[in-house]
């Protein structure tokens, strides 16, 4: 049986990838960590963050209640603590319509 490369997929990320991934500053990062309890990042020897793909995933959903929808900080744990799976869901709904909205631009392009 011949060997399957799998792709790879970090682990971890640094605050600066996280930070980058959503085009903020560092200490947005820092600041939603402390606000907000589902964020919890491990900490190296160094004391430096590493986030995990869970990590990702809940400042996605904090990312679209505040700066996209326009919540408080306030309205958004709230949110979160009435059903972060309804919340996480809805962010995942809204991720693949724009997929395909790109998609469908592009063939709009092609033609």
């Amino acid at each position: 049986m011949p060997y399957k490369e799998r792709p790879t997929q970090k682990l971890y990320y640094s605050i600066g990838e996280v930070a980058g991934m959503f085009d903020v500053k560092t200490s947005l990062i820092r600041f939603w960590e402390k606000e907000f309890d589902i964020i919890k990042p491990k900490k190296n020897a160094k004391g430096n963050r590493m986030f995990t793909n869970k990590d990702i995933e809940n400042f996605k959903v904090i990312f679209h209640l505040v700066k996209e929808r326009g919540f408080t900080l306030e309205g958004a744990k709230m949110k979160l603590k009435g059903n972060p799976d309804d919340v996480s869901k809805t962010t995942e709904a809204i991720e693949k319509l724009e997929k395909i909205k790109a998609y469908l631009l592009e063939l709009k392009k092609a033609l």
